[in-house]
């Protein structure tokens, strides 16, 4: 280029140029920090506007009932239990697999901590053995997956017949009880209640944000979305793809063990289809949460407010003056619109 074509920077003009330029400059949309936040957070705000009209339907159907906090109370009580495998599931959805096995690790780890509790034992062990039980199960179940090479639909689905099955015939279909957990330590910590507030559901808020942080500011999480979305591309970018799978069913049997835990210190009984009626309701919850089945994308926030929904429904229904027949019906009935509403959202944030 010859000198007479260069354009020359010291002219006022160049600068007015650029400057104007700069200020015309064309942003997106997410630029803005709220526009950003709605739109990183479209699913979780999705399930929540589902969750506020819901219960917006039930105050009104019932306003006596809806302003009594001891249906709130109710509710926390038993919610946490659930909260403890909803998360953990959006990891290994997330992953592009799926965990049916988790009731039956939940009834088989909180089997071990009643025994060791019935036993005598400090029940701090037996939370310890009963953790211990559950990661050794999802490591078993993301074993068979993962380096056995099965459908993790089968496998897991396998699973938790076999699990089940070995505690009703060790059991006969025995209960187990636990009044004695009333005057532990653990309880007061993990099961009591704090200006009539059940202490548990502090304990899932902490769980649900320790793994929403997992999720999305650390290496595991990044790695879960990758490998979820094109494992081909994880192991070309040096993730190793069959650790990280296997780590999310061993995150799914570490969270199934809590919960398990969880439901016997507050009931004071272990009975041996613990974790039987968590199946349909947790899975419901995640996809509910706007956790798509594809992989690679997921939000743990939204599987917890997926996970509060679901657990107003029943308590919403019959609060409301109609019988338990229609709690199916309302369960599909809820469950199929915010599908349809993340299947409307969903070419913008996939």
């Amino acid at each position: 280029m010859s000198k007479t074509m260069q354009p020359d920077l010291h002219e006022p003009s160049a600068g007015i140029s650029r400057q104007g330029s700069s200020q015309n400059e064309w942003k997106h949309p997410s630029d803005h920090w709220m526009r950003g936040f709605i739109l990183d957070n479209r699913a979780s705000l999705g399930t929540l506007g589902v969750f506020v009209v819901m219960m917006a339907v039930f105050m009104i159907a019932n306003p006596t009932v809806f302003t009594t906090w001891y249906l709130y109370s109710a509710v926390l009580t038993t919610l946490p239990v659930a909260l403890f495998v909803v998360v953990p599931l959006v990891f290994v959805v997330t992953c592009g697999e799926i965990d049916l096995s988790f009731p039956a690790t939940m009834g088989f780890a909180s089997w071990v901590f009643a025994l060791v509790v019935q036993a005598g034992y400090d029940p701090f062990l037996g939370i310890a053995a009963a953790l211990v039980t559950g990661t050794l199960l999802g490591f078993l179940v993301g074993s068979l997956v993962v380096y056995g090479g099965l459908s993790s639909l089968i496998a897991t689905l396998g699973m938790n017949f076999l699990l089940r099955g070995l505690i009703q015939i060790i059991n006969e279909g025995r209960s187990t009880s636990l009044t004695s957990l009333a005057d532990s330590w653990a309880y007061r910590i993990f099961s009591s209640q704090v200006l009539g507030i059940p202490v548990q559901i502090f304990w899932a808020i902490a769980f649900v944000v320790f793994s929403a942080m997992l999720y999305n500011r650390h290496r595991f999480g990044a790695q879960v979305k990758v490998v979820g979305d094109n494992p081909d591309s994880a192991q070309q970018m040096g993730i190793d793809v069959k650790l990280v799978r296997v780590k999310v069913f061993v995150f799914v049997g570490i969270g199934a063990a809590i919960a398990g835990t969880f439901s016997v210190m507050i009931n004071f009984t272990w009975w041996p289809t613990a974790g039987d009626g968590y199946l349909l309701p947790v899975l419901a919850s995640v996809f509910v949460g706007g956790t798509p089945t594809w992989g690679g994308i997921g939000t743990v926030a939204g599987g917890a407010i997926g996970a509060v929904t679901v657990s107003f429904i029943q308590t919403g229904v019959v609060a409301a003056g109609l019988s338990g027949f229609y709690v199916q019906f309302f369960n599909g009935l809820i469950i199929i619109l915010s599908l349809l509403g993340h299947k409307w959202n969903q070419a913008r944030y996939r």
